[in-house]
């Protein structure tokens, strides 16, 4: 069975400042969900989701379709709304903030029947990256609870026009993941170093080397039963705070530490880039010209 692309395309690009998913700035007016669906296609992957929201899902419809890929990859559709919360929950008044990454993945849990990965609809990951996670999600055979996760070196992940948020991960010997911690204000200060600043202002150095999730996960289908029981507990402890998140490391940690799931730390060769600010685009704009001059794409 051939494993499904689930791309989170939801968020607006706040930092940014509009639909930053239906940017162009390939050399031909590609956004980076192209690079992304077409590295897909050739790592072996069957079908891709798209997570939006029906604010912008005609725009966004109109512009990636099966037609736009040539029909080489199957696409559905799914939306995550702030409403869209297990029955007995509503959203507390005033709430504007989407419920997070974890939510939107829940979104999909009616289209997804088969191993599946998740990306970032603004991120560009790799070709190699996709072929790692293709591999691994194909050698599962079956197996509920072995999720796997591609992790990038700090240093190569980081904007030099603000802070960014990063999973900051621990794993063991075999590579196994023992947990994330999410970092939301990494930057460079004074003579390169890396540091991320805590709740309470003080700043913590990070090590370049660092491994960190850039949302690049694989998960099978047991994931959306597990993670739905998990976002009703979150509700009950969060539901009424105005920016409370379910994020993605919140949940696979309790899986591991609950020790329903295993997540494999993948090793690949590929850079992540992405346009998190405004001036990060002249960067992701001459990296791509870079891969069609080189012949990657």
């Amino acid at each position: 069975m051939k494993p499904t692309l689930l791309v989170l395309a939801a968020g607006m690009g706040s930092r940014y400042g509009g639909l930053k998913q239906l940017d162009g700035v390939g050399p031909d007016g590609q956004i980076i969900m192209d690079y992304s669906v077409e590295d897909a296609i050739r790592a072996g992957f069957g079908k891709v989701v798209f997570v939006v929201r029906h604010s912008f899902a005609d725009e966004f419809k109109s512009r990636i379709n099966a037609e736009h890929f040539g029909g080489r990859i199957a696409v559905e559709y799914a939306y995550q709304e702030l409403d869209c919360l297990p029955e007995g929950f509503s959203v507390p008044e005033g709430r504007e903030k989407p419920w997070g990454t974890n939510h939107a993945i829940l979104m999909a849990k009616d289209l997804v029947h088969e191993p599946f990965a998740i990306i970032n609809a603004d991120d560009f990951y790799g070709r190699d990256a996709f072929m790692v996670m293709a591999d691994y999600l194909r050698s599962l055979d079956g197996k509920a609870g072995q999720y796997c996760m591609v992790g990038y070196r700090l240093e190569n992940t980081l904007s030099e026009n603000g802070s960014v948020s990063r999973g900051v991960c621990r794993t063991d010997a075999n590579g196994l993941l023992l947990g994330m911690t999410e970092r939301t204000a990494i930057s460079r200060i004074d003579e390169g170093r890396i540091v991320y600043r805590d709740a309470d202002g003080s700043l913590h150095p990070l090590d370049a080397d660092t491994t960190v999730s850039m949302n690049l996960f694989g998960f099978t289908p047991d994931y959306f039963a597990k993670s739905e029981a998990l976002f009703v507990d979150f509700l009950r402890q969060h539901g009424q705070e105005m920016k409370s998140e379910y994020y993605i490391p919140f949940a696979v940690n309790t899986f591991i530490a609950d020790g329903s799931a295993t997540m494999t730390v993948l090793k690949t060769t590929a850079r992540w880039f992405g346009v998190t600010y405004k001036e990060d685009r002249p960067m992701v704009v001459a990296r791509l010209r870079r891969l069609h001059e080189e012949g990657v794409y």
